[in-house]
């Protein structure tokens, strides 16, 4: 059988526009994030974007390595379509992301290595522990947008202003940096999984 006509090669195809929807749908996202004035949460979202469509990439050089060139690609497949508040989308791509490391990719991985790819169901076992990392941060990021707990926390933490370095250690964020001005959005967020 050649590779054109494995489910691998249309599950790779899938996952490109999958990613590159991703992308996206989160470049989309930081620009509301923008908007309300959140800098630094629209740069983590566009930093997600960016690897989005690195996997896509990945997944379009995977097809053009194993098959060449193709027309056309005939998909039959459902992509989210959803946007709302900064607060819902936040929600919706927390949900997206824990689909894809959870249940699709696992998928094409296994048939993957029922097809003879195992290279390329290591791909996918690859981007489903990104796409884990991502869902960590969105909702992190979604859980404390809707706390309110974007920029305060129980105990004292070290606040840094993405714009002029700033550094204060409190329970929560300043509104208004006190040495260069910037609005509360140029705060770096912590990370559930930063070390700082």
């Amino acid at each position: 059988m050649q590779f054109q006509d494995t489910k691998t090669y249309t599950n790779l195809a899938r996952s490109f526009a999958g990613e590159s929807q991703a992308g996206m749908r989160y470049q989309l996202i930081a620009k509301l994030a923008t908007a309300e004035g959140y800098a630094v949460l629209a740069d983590t979202i566009r930093s997600i974007a960016k690897n989005e469509t690195y996997h896509a990439k990945t997944f379009f050089d995977t097809i053009i390595q194993k098959a060449g060139s193709s027309e056309n690609i005939d998909l039959n497949a459902g992509y989210p379509f959803h946007f709302g508040t900064l607060e819902e989308n936040l929600n919706f791509a927390a949900q997206d992301e824990k689909a894809e490391f959870d249940e699709v990719y696992p998928e094409f991985a296994k048939i993957a290595e029922e097809e003879g790819y195992p290279d390329v169901a290591a791909l996918f076992n690859r981007v489903a522990g990104v796409e884990k990392e991502h869902n960590i941060v969105f909702n992190y990021l979604y859980e404390a947008f809707r706390d309110g707990t974007l920029y305060k926390r129980d105990k004292p933490t070290l606040w840094v202003c993405s714009e002029c370095g700033y550094r204060a250690t409190t329970k929560e964020a300043w509104h208004i940096c006190p040495l260069c001005k910037a609005s509360q959005g140029f705060v770096e967020i912590r990370l559930p999984f930063d070390n700082k």
